[in-house]
């Protein structure tokens, strides 16, 4: 007698479905996190306010710079220079998005809800990416836009249709994104966010330092694959260096690390429990 003969066979969820499901799970704890309006408002503080005071600075101050500063003043560069502050914020965002579910042991619920851990982890950053990448642009555009009404003529300055402005305006809010997915995978790495936040800011601001004390050629050379030499080459006009990386390369740099520490994140979160 066959017991199976009326079985009717199981039918899991199909890939879409379990993609719709975990990228509205993502989204309700992106929106969860604390710190995610404090940091959003604060690099919409910091990006204009930054292109506020030094474009002012520099169009005040034009008539007493020396032919070499002129020759070398980049104007988007200046609008967009609120970026090195607003990274540390953005880099924190996260590692907080990664760490605040290991820190509370929700993580575990996750898994057991989505067993396909990389899938979470992959959504997770997706996620992240395109809300930071479109609140950052914008703060990005409201930069250079403050910033070129103030470098007024006889100071540099440019129109967003110039050669390579466009680039560079979009590319502000790509570096952000990159220096916050940089953060996430750190997050997910180390699990813990003190750590994770040394790692992260010992990458973005001593080993620049670090390699800096180095001097002579090879301080040059290495300065252009750190992340944020390189990755700053993206938001830039003038480009300078050892390799005179353009703006895709030097991205291509920031990428790099932000791929590595993926490719570890996702290979330690297969293979050791939440």
């Amino acid at each position: 007698m066959s017991a199976q003969a009326g079985t009717a066979p199981r039918t899991g969820a199909s890939l879409e479905t379990r993609l719709w499901a975990t990228a509205r799970s993502e989204w309700i704890k992106f929106r969860s996190v604390r710190s995610s309006p404090a940091v959003l408002l604060a690099t919409a503080v910091i990006l204009p306010v930054t292109a506020w005071l030094l474009c002012a600075y520099y169009r005040n101050g034009w008539a007493t710079m020396s032919p070499a500063s002129k020759a070398s003043f980049d104007p988007v560069f200046i609008s967009l220079r609120g970026i090195e502050g607003a990274q540390l914020f953005v880099g924190a965002l996260g590692v907080v998005t990664a760490t605040g579910e290991y820190t509370s042991g929700l993580i575990r619920g996750t898994f057991i809800a989505t067993p396909q851990r990389a899938q979470v982890i992959a959504m997770k950053a997706a996620i992240f990416a395109a809300v930071v990448w479109a609140w950052c642009t914008l703060l990005s555009f409201a930069a250079f836009v403050v910033g070129q009404a103030l470098l007024s003529s006889p100071a540099k300055h440019v129109a967003i249709g110039d050669p390579g402005v466009l680039t560079a305006v979009f590319g502000g809010g790509l570096y952000l994104t990159g220096v916050g997915l940089l953060g996430l995978f750190i997050g997910v790495l180390l699990r813990r966010t003190p750590a994770a936040l040394a790692m992260l800011f010992g990458i973005l601001l001593v080993l620049p330092v670090a390699v800096g004390l180095l001097g002579g050629k090879i301080s040059a050379q290495l300065a252009e694959f750190l992340p944020d030499s390189g990755g700053e080459e993206i938001f830039k006009l003038l480009h300078g260096g050892a390799y005179t990386l353009g703006p895709w390369q030097g991205f291509a740099v920031l990428a790099a690390w932000v791929a590595a520490a993926a490719a570890a994140a996702f290979q330690l979160v297969r293979r050791r429990d939440a």
